[in-house]
This record gives structure tokens, C-alpha cells and sequence, in this order.
């Protein structure tokens, strides 16, 4: 186990600027995620911890250790690919010690350490099977097991899920998990997907467009999102972010362009343009108006059994809500959305800075 230090690292690419100034202190045994949209930097920052891209600018260091200049096989990292990355005409067994074999370890150690990873990760069976006889689940088992026998100070994962089925992502996020906590490994993930971010992390970097946007908890950054990118980004249906205008003559009331509006938890620091932000959770289905119930017209409702997610329009705006009851509207029908008082997120105009008021 190690702790992973990133010092104002940046990344060029000839006049290309993909990484600026990234700092980030990663705890022994942590498991930190990556994540950000694509071509973000996340993937080459990623790559720059282990060793497989330079550093242009800033230090990095491993339990203290500065590994600019160090070749990638002397950092104590191992790194599972999406792509799995496993030799096609060698078995389960062989692809998981080939590092072992290459280093000069022994056949009884190699082998050892393998059943070891095996137990870990529930490959017995599989031990003898080749690649193209294993589900991707399988393979992507055997890539992790090809991680664990060098018993690393790191673990680096660069999207390893998605190249599988939803059900079996699910499965394997559980299994990710479980496998954190037996190793103990600082560890440090990168993907494109929120939900595997909020579920595995201990804390997650947001990027975008190079830089960091925002670090922390996975709760604390959906609870309190530095700005409006962060907010949009994490959760599933996304927050709505809503572009309304505070008046001069009450700077608590923020309207939409009919004039109807959300009532403030506090005035608002002058008139002008901001953007609202609510969580779709955060919405009661009112029977009837009220003062700050949102009038919008429904335009699609996704039942899934265990909630319903409805699409409204109001003001030219989208507005998606979800509720855990079976309501009944149908398209086309005028709903009354009142927002959590307390739940509401207030931002500068995300086509702007976007910051948190």
C-alpha cells in the first residue's frame, strides 16, 4: 500500500495543453475516482501515474518517492485495462503469473500466488479455461487477478467495466468492492459513469477539460456541488438546472420567463440571471396549486416498477422529477411540481462561471 502525491502536474501533447495544474493527495489504501466527460484528461492522468505517458510539468510521487523519470515497471503499480489485455492462446493461470514468470519467480511461488488470487476472486474453475472459453465477467476477473499476484502498492483501473452488459456492471461493481476491502490497496479508478463513481469511491475528482473541478465524498458532492457542471454531472436522473430571473423588487422570487417562479431559501445577492438547481427526488406531486408548486405540462412518463420518472416542460424548460409511488398522469396533462425548500441549489448562470452562490 502506498499514498499517491500529484503536485501541479500538467500534460502537453505539442501545443496541445490536455492536463493543468493538477494537485491531489491520495491516502494510503484509498480508493479515489476519476471521473469527468470524455476527453477530459482523466484516461491520461491516469496513464501518467503509471508510468505509460511523461509528465510535462509538476512532480509525482509514491510514498514519498518522486517517480517522474522512474519506468512504469519500477513504481509498484499494476493496471487493469478495459480491454482486459490477455494473451488469447494462454489459460486463465498462465495470463494471471506471466509477470511472475518474466520477474523469475519460481513455479511453486507463481503458482502460490495465483490460487491465492483465484480463491480471492472466485476463478477456480476457470484457471485452465482460454480466454475465448470465459464471459466477459470472467476475463475481466482474470485481468484483476493478473493485478493482484504482483501484490502492488497501487492499483490503477482504467474504465474496466464498460465493456459489460448493465446486469453484469452491477455485479461487478459489487465485486470491486468487496475486493477493496480484502486488499486494502490504495487504488484509483477512472470512468465516465456516475453511478460507478458514487458507489465505489471513497472520494471522487471531477474534471473538466483538464482540470479539477471539484474533490470530495461522493455524498458531499452531490449534497453541495461546487457549480453547475458538477451538479449536472453527478446523479441519475441529472439535477435540473433551471435559468430564471430574480427581479429587483424581490430578490427571494426567481421566475421563469411566464412569470411564475421558485420562492428562495434567501435572497439572492442582486438581480439579475441565475440558475436554480433540483435534485428530480426533490419534487411532491401537488393535487392542486400552491404557492411554490411549479404548473408544467407533462411531455413523458417512465414507469419502472419501483418509480416513476416523468419528463415536463415549463417556461421552454425541461423539468424530470421522480417519485417512488405509481402516480397517474399521461402526456399532455398540467402537474404542480413543488420543490424541497431546503434542497434547492443555487448557481451563477451556467453558461458563465456556474459557481455556487
Amino acid at each position: 500500500m502506498a499514498t499517491v502525491t500529484l503536485k501541479n502536474l500538467g500534460k502537453k501533447f505539442g501545443s496541445l495543453e490536455v492536463l493543468k495544474d493538477i494537485s491531489l493527495d491520495i491516502k494510503d489504501g484509498e480508493f479515489v475516482v476519476l471521473i469527468g466527460p470524455s476527453g477530459c484528461g482523466k484516461s491520461t492522468l491516469l496513464r501518467m501515474i503509471a508510468g505509460l505517458e511523461t509528465i510535462t510539468e509538476g512532480d509525482l510521487a509514491i510514498d514519498g518517492k518522486p517517480v517522474n523519470d522512474m519506468p512504469a515497471r519500477d513504481r509498484g503499480i499494476s493496471m487493469v485495462f478495459q480491454s482486459y489485455a490477455l494473451y488469447p492462446h494462454m489459460t486463465s493461470a498462465d495470463n494471471m503469473s506471466f509477470s511472475l514468470r518474466l520477474a523469475g519467480e519460481t513455479e511453486p511461488a507463481r503458482r502460490s500466488k495465483v490460487e491465492r488470487a483465484a480463491d480471492i476472486l472466485g476463478l477456480e474453475p476457470y484457471l485452465d479455461r482460454l480466454p475465448r472459453q470465459l464471459s466477459g465477467g470472467q476475463r475481466q476477473r482474470v485481468a484483476m487477478g493478473r493485478a493482484i499476484v504482483r501484490k502492488p502498492s497501487v492499483f490503477l483501473f482504467d474504465e474496466p467495466l464498460s465493456n459489460l452488459d448493465a446486469k453484469l456492471r452491477v455485479k461487478m461493481r459489487a465485486e470491486l468492492k468487496e475486493l477493496h476491502q480484502k486488499l486494502n490497496t490504495t487504488t484509483i479508478y477512472v470512468t465516465h459513469d456516475q453511478i460507478e463513481a458514487m458507489t465505489l469511491a471513497d472520494r471522487i475528482v471531477v474534471l473538466r477539460d483538464g482540470r479539477i473541478e471539484q474533490i470530495g465524498a461522493p455524498l458531499d458532492l452531490y449534497d453541495r456541488p461546487a457549480n453547475a457542471f458538477v451538479a449536472g454531472f453527478l446523479g441519475s436522473p441529472a439535477m435540473n438546472l433551471l435559468d430564471l430571473t430574480v427581479g429587483a423588487d424581490n430578490l427571494r422570487q426567481a421566475n421563469f420567463v411566464d412569470g411564475e417562479g421558485i420562492r428562495l431559501s434567501r435572497d439572492a445577492a442582486s438581480p439579475g440571471m441565475l440558475t436554480v438547481g433540483i435534485r428530480p427526488e426533490n419534487f411532491r406531486l401537488m393535487s392542486e396549486p400552491s404557492d411554490n408548486a411549479l404548473r408544467a405540462q407533462v411531455v413523458v412518463v417512465e414507469p419502472t416498477g419501483h418509480f416513476t420518472e416523468i419528463l415536463a416542460r415549463k417556461g421552454g424548460q425541461d423539468i424530470v422529477a421522480v417519485f417512488s409511488d405509481r402516480v397517474s398522469v399521461r402526456p399532455g396533462d398540467t402537474v404542480y411540481l413543488e420543490p424541497h425548500p431546503d434542497r434547492l441549489h443555487v448557481f451563477g448562470r451556467a453558461d458563465q462561471t456556474g459557481a455556487r452562490i
